[in-house]
Parts: C-alpha cells; sequence; structure tokens
C-alpha cells in the first residue's frame, strides 16, 4: 500500500466525509423500485426430511425478522441417486420439486407467503427459487 496519499486524494477525501453521504447496504436488493431483504438457503446435500424441516424453520425465522425475499436453493437434481430405487419415483424424489410441494402444502408457511417464483440463472435458475414473504405486522 502506497503510504504517499497525493493533496487532491486527501481533499477527495475530506470533501466526503463532510457531505455524510450513506454508503449503499449490500443486503438490499433494489429491484422494481422495491427493496428486499434477501437470505438464502443451499439445502444440497440434504433428505427431503431434513430439507423441509431446515426450510420451514428458515422461513419462518426470516418472516419474523422481516426478510422479504428468500432464495431456495435445491439443486437440479443431477446427481440425485434415486433412479437406482425403484420404490422412489425420480420426478419427486428430487428436492427441486418435493420442497416446493412442501410449502404449498404447508398452511402456516403459505400464510406467510405473498408469492413463489422461479430464480433467474445467477441465482440458481432451475436449481432455486424465490420465496416473497408477507410484511409481518
Amino acid at each position: 500500500m502506497n503510504s504517499n496519499i497525493s493533496d487532491k486524494d486527501k481533499k477527495d477525501w475530506k470533501n466526503f466525509l463532510e457531505r455524510n453521504e450513506k454508503l449503499p447496504n449490500k443486503d438490499l436488493e433494489k429491484k422494481n423500485n422495491k427493496f428486499h431483504i434477501t437470505k438464502s438457503l443451499d439445502l444440497h446435500g440434504l433428505t427431503l426430511d431434513e430439507a423441509n424441516i431446515k426450510v420451514e424453520n428458515f422461513i419462518t425465522a426470516c418472516f419474523d425478522r422481516k426478510v422479504s425475499k428468500v432464495i431456495i436453493v435445491t439443486g437440479k437434481g443431477l446427481h440425485s441417486q434415486n433412479d437406482k430405487d425403484p420404490y422412489i419415483s425420480e420426478k419427486f424424489g428430487i428436492l427441486k420439486n418435493s420442497v416446493p410441494d412442501f410449502i404449498k402444502n404447508n398452511p402456516s408457511l403459505m400464510a406467510k407467503i405473498k408469492s413463489i417464483t422461479s430464480a433467474e440463472i445467477s441465482d440458481g435458475g432451475s436449481g432455486a427459487f424465490y420465496v416473497f414473504l408477507k410484511k409481518k405486522l
């Protein structure tokens, strides 16, 4: 690191401090002129039962903390071993299908949820989904 600071840099720094500008909070994401506090949960490597328990606890905790957007990463099921077990459905044994169904069939969770949508590629694409939570009164 250079210990020689130019007079221009010193002046710029002084001006910045005097203006009392606020730096953006990286925990807030601006989308459609609305701010969302976003948290994420990665379910890779969990069994369906473990994943459902984690999802229920996580969504409840996020709702209580006034988080507005949750990203749940389930994975795409590419490494699932369900195709080797004839008693498990390939389609519904993987987390990406089963976890959203669990949420939608859980009335106490759905009472906290505004909507569930597919995730953008940057957040996991088909291996993730968004849960938008209602505001806690």
